[in-house]
């Protein structure tokens, strides 16, 4: 019988199979086109109008496909290759951006197509992240500690070429021309498409003979989530977290370029601290998870990014809000570690898709309610406003949520998830 590694171990040293590296580059050149994307995008509907309340449906547009299909992405997932959902899904994305490209030559580039542009890359990135959320831990064999060394090396290199790489090269780019970020972004996907195809497929436990509904199969993951007190707990974190984060992230590119007076380079720039403080809390994750708990390194994490947040809410000056940015990166890397790496030890193989995407529909469908209210806010109480309440927010959910997600918690299910894979590799 196989014993279970611990996350308590700093010194933890683990190989990653030389087929992650193939995901690594692919993670890597795709986050390079978002970056850009992410900060041209904005822009671009900035050049269109100037109100906070019209730049933050574009914002939510991204978002609401995860609302309205992410539960029946992830039950489709657990039914089909993964593998191939994945560079399919990219392959996708990037045909959805050579027809906005093609509609910005003939001269359709407007509110709408932007609109329907981010409406549909969101339903792309339904297959290819639930898709990956299952096949990283398949591939790493569900070890705890192989999990959180890929996901600490993925999140920092997204930070550096997605958050920047990326930004700045967006707002250079979007200089150049407003089309030219969206080729670039097109490109990435056409590569990480090509990198994924080539990978392994990942062993699959045979289909039952007969299955349920779509709709009841994806019913299960959102009972599974909404029963397990620390998979609710995570997911309550990340919805009350994100109602916050649409509302900053709805009016930031406003508060840039009328309270800072920054121009559409400097914009890129400055995004990118966020960045900084990212790799480091990338970085520091894992060692923090394995030495204080993982459980206490989650409620550390969602302090760090409260005083971030409501720093940038009373900053005076753009070197102030630099240094908040800095701190609240350090924050929302570090948990961007330990968050997937504890669930991709604990759920089943069979339901990782369908958890998955339950998890994103609880975390990230604030997030377009968010948006909205945060131009709402800007415009009722000035451009401060949404910062203020998105860290207040976060600073009375660390202080409730950390009691479903403590060391005792977390322990005890990893336990349990590494008994019962031993159970099963005996039984097999």
């Amino acid at each position: 019988m196989k014993k279970s590694k611990s996350l308590k171990n700093p010194k933890s040293q683990t190989k990653l199979p030389r087929s992650f590296h193939r995901i690594w580059a692919a993670s890597a050149v795709s986050s390079l086109g978002d970056g850009i994307y992410g900060t041209a995008l904005p822009l671009l509907a900035f050049s269109l109008t100037r109100s906070p309340l019209v730049l933050s449906l574009v914002t939510a547009a991204e978002v609401v496909p995860w609302v309205l299909f992410g539960l029946l992405g992830g039950a489709l997932v657990d039914r089909w290759d993964r593998r191939t959902t994945m560079w399919i899904a990219d392959l996708c994305r990037a045909a959805v951006l050579a027809v906005a490209i093609a509609g910005a030559a003939a001269g359709f580039l407007d509110l709408p197509l932007l609109v329907g542009l981010a409406f549909l890359l969101g339903v792309g990135q339904i297959g290819f992240d639930m898709a990956a959320m299952a096949y990283l831990p398949e591939l790493l064999d569900r070890d705890p500690d192989a999990q959180l060394s890929a996901n600490s090396r993925l999140q920092g290199t997204q930070q550096v070429t997605g958050s920047i790489i990326g930004p700045p090269l967006g707002g250079v780019l979007f200089a150049a021309g407003r089309a030219v970020p969206m080729v670039v972004d097109a490109v990435s996907f056409l590569f990480s498409s090509l990198m994924i195809r080539s990978l392994p497929r990942t062993p699959r436990k045979p289909a039952p003979a007969s299955r349920g509904s779509l709709l009841a199969e994806a019913k299960a993951g959102l009972s599974y989530v909404v029963h397990d007190r620390l998979l609710i707990g995570l997911h309550l974190r990340g919805a009350i977290g994100n109602l916050g984060f649409g509302m900053v992230g709805a009016v930031f590119v406003v508060f840039a370029r009328e309270t800072l007076h920054l121009s559409p380079t400097a914009y890129g720039a400055v995004l990118t601290l966020e960045a900084v403080g990212g790799i480091a809390g990338s970085a520091l994750g894992p060692r923090i998870g394995r030495k204080a708990g993982m459980g206490t390194a989650l409620t550390l994490t969602a302090f760090v990014e409260a005083a971030g947040t409501l720093c940038q809410g009373l900053s005076r000056n753009v070197v102030e809000v630099a240094a908040s940015l800095i701190l609240f990166g350090a924050g929302f890397g570090a948990t961007m570690v330990l968050v997937p790496s504890v669930r991709g030890a604990i759920v089943p193989d069979e339901l990782m898709g369908r958890v998955g995407a339950a998890g994103r529909l609880i975390s990230w469908g604030t997030f377009p309610l968010g948006a909205v209210l945060g131009g709402w806010f800007a415009e009722a109480a000035g451009l401060r406003a949404p910062f203020i309440i998105c860290g207040t927010l976060l600073t009375g959910t660390s202080l409730v949520v950390g009691t479903m997600t403590n060391n005792r918690i977390v322990e005890a299910r990893l336990a349990e998830a590494a008994r019962l894979r031993e159970v099963s590799t005996v039984g097999a």
